[in-house]
């Protein structure tokens, strides 16, 4: 692996010393390299296996640092070595939250879902996790949810051998039940791994799954396997309130996200994919 790294490093004009493995890499590898030139992270996968993976996420962070407070790494090269595909990024250190971290983490999250569009979804497709994402271009906020979230993990679903009634009547309940909001773009795979906090104490976004989407799917990642302060929410809803009946709809939104689970680690998040279902059935 070392040697890889270093033609990895070669190959963008940097002099490495050493390379570690960082934690979080449970998709791809991920390394701190240690150059001439500075520290910088690189992760890397299979090319052949996620052919366009880095090129949706470098375009990821850039609509999240074009658009909202948080820090978010520099993207410095991609590219591929043999059958490996890679990403550098800025290396960011981690330090303690500031005494109003939670005040400006809200205040990030707001100016990042006040930028809108004209209709949900984007220009490419992406990625969550290791799993392909589609974001078609959709004109409301219940054609996106259905079309191009919960149809596709459910399709998944069933090729991996699991079965749900009545998903018709399901997607019917569900589409009276979604606010018109205008859309908003989101992080898209907001849970706790996917934040950090700077040397500075500032909060960091990392590895995003973006589109123009409903803001409450961010709210109900962050929600779902907890570690955020329920100051981030409170503030957030002071700057930019959400619709009446938010709370009642968290589990619409996180069913997606139980669904890319179901898909990617198995039947341990049937149950609770099955309870998401029946509330609005």
């Amino acid at each position: 692996m070392k040697t890889i790294l270093k033609h990895i490093a070669s190959q963008n004009n940097f002099n490495c010393h050493d390379s570690k493995p960082l934690s979080g890499g449970d998709i791809n590898e991920v390394f701190l390299l240690n150059c001439s030139e500075g520290n910088f992270v690189v992760k890397i996968n299979s090319a052949s296996q996620f052919p366009t993976m880095f090129d949706t996420e470098a375009k990821g962070l850039q609509l999240l640092k074009e658009n909202s407070n948080f820090k978010i790494p520099m993207v410095i090269a991609k590219g591929t070595y043999q059958d490996t595909a890679y990403l550098i990024l800025e290396y960011i250190s981690s330090g303690k939250p500031s005494k109003n971290f939670s005040e400006k983490f809200a205040e990030a999250l707001a100016s990042l879902h006040k930028t809108t569009a004209e209709d949900f979804g984007l220009d490419h497709h992406n990625y969550i996790g290791s799993l392909p994402q589609q974001n078609g271009f959709c004109a409301s906020a219940s054609e996106f949810y259905i079309s191009q979230r919960l149809e596709p993990q459910f399709k998944m679903a069933a090729d991996n051998g699991f079965s749900f009634k009545n998903l018709e009547g399901f997607f019917k309940n569900i589409s009276e039940a979604i606010p018109k909001e205008p859309p908003a773009l989101v992080h898209g795979d907001l849970w706790n791994g996917n934040h950090m906090v700077s040397e500075t104490g500032e909060p960091v976004l990392i590895d995003p799954a973006v589109a123009f989407a409903l803001r409450e799917m961010d709210i109900a990642m962050m929600k779902l396997f907890g570690g955020f302060s329920e100051e981030i929410f409170s503030n957030y809803n002071t700057i930019f309130a959400l619709g009446e009946g938010w709370k009642e709809r968290l589990p619409l939104w996180q069913l997606y996200y139980l669904l890319v689970h179901l898909n990617l680690f198995g039947s341990g998040y049937l149950s609770q994919v099955n309870s998401a279902i029946k509330k609005y059935s």
